[in-house]
């Protein structure tokens, strides 16, 4: 079982945040000057994060979840938040941290529609103040090979589900980006075809593992990971993580989205982690956690397999990619 309560997660497994904040100590402490060079290549520099202005200021009420990884060393904190894919600040890895501070988390307006039984606008703030935050330490898993294990703080996508009460015609979840090319500048370019869309089965956005996410490593979440909320699933790539959401729409037939536009024989709706099928221009049995030297055997469904294999029995998984 890979799944193990947080609680029993000895605090010596998990490097400390400011260790990670410094990262030329951190560099130095590895074993080896050559190993050092090696690894301080493979990370990109460290970048401050851009804390949500003016959105949530504190994270209340967070609970430590039974549901998380076992105890792997965090991703250092600079890479989680200055290494990652969020085209409406740039196409690459290290833009989204150099642009996002033009994204302004607050006020924002959360549109539940569609099959509901309580469709509505919501003020963001308002909206998640019932819910409890929990802490979940997940291993999340890109389509380009890397890896990364952040510390999430979310809420239960179920208990949201929950609350808006879907119809009996539910079947899907569909999530929209903001679109403002005065805050996402990187909408200005016709990279992808905005907004950007991603969707879940209705089973898979309330598995216990689904979360929205509002912080992580303990803070709010950066404008670059995705703030004010974004979408966790972590046995699935990362691209299905659909950042600063303002649209969640209940839809009776399988969304399209936004990576399955854009190319359909490479990105799939379900895009579990699976380690037997390759992406069209690179293996996918192998993957590189940042901030290590060796490449490591990619775990079906990223790990998460006993918690969530038995959604997709019976599905050939190659087609449903």
């Amino acid at each position: 079982m890979l799944i193990r309560k947080a609680s029993d997660i000895r605090s010596s497994e998990i490097t400390p945040k400011s260790l990670y904040l410094r990262r030329r100590e951190f560099i130095q402490s590895t074993s080896g000057g050559a190993l050092a060079t090696v690894v301080s290549a493979m990370v990109p520099p460290a970048l401050t994060s851009l804390t949500a202005q003016g959105g949530l200021t504190e994270l209340a009420n967070v609970q430590k979840s039974p549901l998380s990884t076992t105890g792997e060393k965090l991703t250092r904190y600079d890479a989680v938040t200055g290494y990652n894919n969020f085209y409406e600040f740039g196409t690459e890895k290290e833009d989204p941290a150099r642009n996002a501070h033009t994204l302004n988390p607050k006020p924002w307006t959360l549109t539940i529609d569609g099959e509901v039984g309580k469709p509505g606008s919501y003020d963001l703030d308002d909206f998640i103040k019932p819910f409890t935050l929990e802490e979940r330490v997940y291993r999340m898993r890109c389509v380009e090979g890397w890896s990364m294990v952040i510390p999430w703080v979310g809420i239960p996508f179920a208990d949201i589900i929950k609350q808006v009460e879907p119809t009996s015609r539910a079947k899907f979840v569909q999530m929209e980006t903001l679109v403002d090319t005065r805050q996402m500048p990187g909408q200005r370019y016709p990279v992808l075809d905005w907004p950007y869309v991603e969707g879940l089965r209705l089973d898979e956005a309330t598995h216990p593992l689904t979360i929205l996410a509002v912080g992580l490593y303990g803070e709010v979440l950066p404008n670059q990971n995705g703030a004010p909320i974004r979408l966790v699933v972590p046995w699935k790539y990362g691209f299905k993580g659909v950042k600063s959401i303002v649209r969640i729409k209940f839809v009776e037939r399988q969304p399209l989205n936004t990576w399955q536009i854009q190319n359909a024989r490479e990105y799939g709706f379900y895009s579990n982690v699976n380690p037997e099928v390759d992406h069209p221009r690179w293996s996918q049995a192998t993957e590189r956690r940042i901030g290590e030297f060796f490449r490591r055997k990619t775990l079906m469904f990223n790990g998460y397999g006993d918690a969530v294999a038995s959604m997709y029995a019976g599905m050939d998984l190659r087609k449903e990619y």
